[in-house]
């Protein structure tokens, strides 16, 4: 069985949530976290015991540990390098250490963590291991995240499909740059899309999208392709959401102009607080921004090309 590296990210436990946003956004595989902080507090408020292990007991509450794990084939290197510098921009003190760990292990510890998540007003996303869920009149999108990111649980994900939501048309197209698991795509056609196209400069990725298309039953209308952004794209659509880093966004967005119809909608995410003005600036150069949502330090951009006013 394949050997992944395990990347074991320490920090000061108050800066847990952005630490661990950032590891989820710039490393695209799954990731899980210890944080024994509130350990009295929580086991008090979910069992209504006092009595904890002696080991758990013993952690040091200061420090939690976000643990992300890398394909065989994948360089370590550089996703040290690429996290590092991100922490470092934010100021979050940190250690980075490296190990290995076999599939099996990183696929049993990730997947307890991912539950069914009501997403929006008219969503429910299931992981296809889970059966204890009730949607009610939400439409189910069952999901295998395999290796790439996108679950529907991080706040980035989860305001695009707010978003869609909002926006979305009976027939309409709709374009997923770095589509990841598909989810937003998906998530479209279940919503009324008639058609999306998906598109990931990561193979597994797009693997993985197509077979959670083939799995929601909507793999006759899902397109998914590998490249990198835009440039294996054509055609236009009503819907442009690329859930990605700032800096991807702000490459694209010149480029993407001529993938959207005149009254199209552009829904960016991915995008770190201390880089939403930037952002919004360069969008602001061919865009007319309509709506800028930000969550737990995200931020999240619905734009029209200029000089056009609303959907008809």
């Amino acid at each position: 069985m394949a050997e992944w590296t395990e990347i074991k990210i320490s920090i000061n436990s108050n800066d847990i949530e952005k630490a661990g946003d950032i590891a989820n956004m710039v490393v695209p595989y799954g990731i899980y976290i210890e944080d024994y902080s509130e350990l009295e507090n929580e086991v008090m408020e979910i069992a209504h015991i006092d009595l904890i292990d002696k080991d758990l007991l013993a952690k040091d509450r200061s420090k939690a540990y976000i643990h992300i794990y890398l394909e065989p084939d994948a360089n370590p290197a550089e996703a040290l390098a690429f996290l590092s510098e991100r922490y470092n921009a934010e100021g979050i003190e940190h250690e980075l250490e490296t190990a290995h760990t076999l599939e099996e292990d990183w696929r049993n510890n990730w997947k307890k963590f991912f539950n069914p998540t009501p997403v929006g007003e008219k969503l429910l996303i299931r992981p296809t291991w889970r059966d204890d869920y009730d949607a009610g009149d939400r439409a189910v999108l069952n999901l295998d995240p395999g290796l790439a990111f996108g679950t529907g649980n991080h706040e980035t994900t989860r305001l695009c499909l707010e978003c869609i939501e909002r926006y979305i048309k009976s027939g309409c197209s709709v374009l997923d740059v770095g589509c990841g698991s598909g989810i937003l795509a998906i998530a479209s056609l279940l919503l009324g899309a008639d058609n999306a196209l998906g598109v990931d400069i990561d193979e597994t990725a797009v693997k993985t999208a197509v077979e959670n298309a083939e799995l929601n039953g909507v793999d006759d209308k899902f397109t998914a392709i590998c490249g990198n952004l835009t440039e294996k794209v054509s055609g236009k659509y009503d819907i442009v959401v690329a859930n990605i880093v700032a800096d991807a966004i702000i490459s694209l967005s010149e480029g993407v102009k001529k993938f959207m119809k005149p009254d199209s909608v552009y829904i960016t995410s991915g995008i770190i607080d201390t880089r939403g003005d930037e952002v919004a600036h360069y969008l602001s150069m061919d865009f007319d921004i309509i709506e800028r949502i930000e969550e737990n330090g995200w931020v999240c951009f619905t734009a029209k090309l200029k000089q056009e006013i609303g959907c008809e």
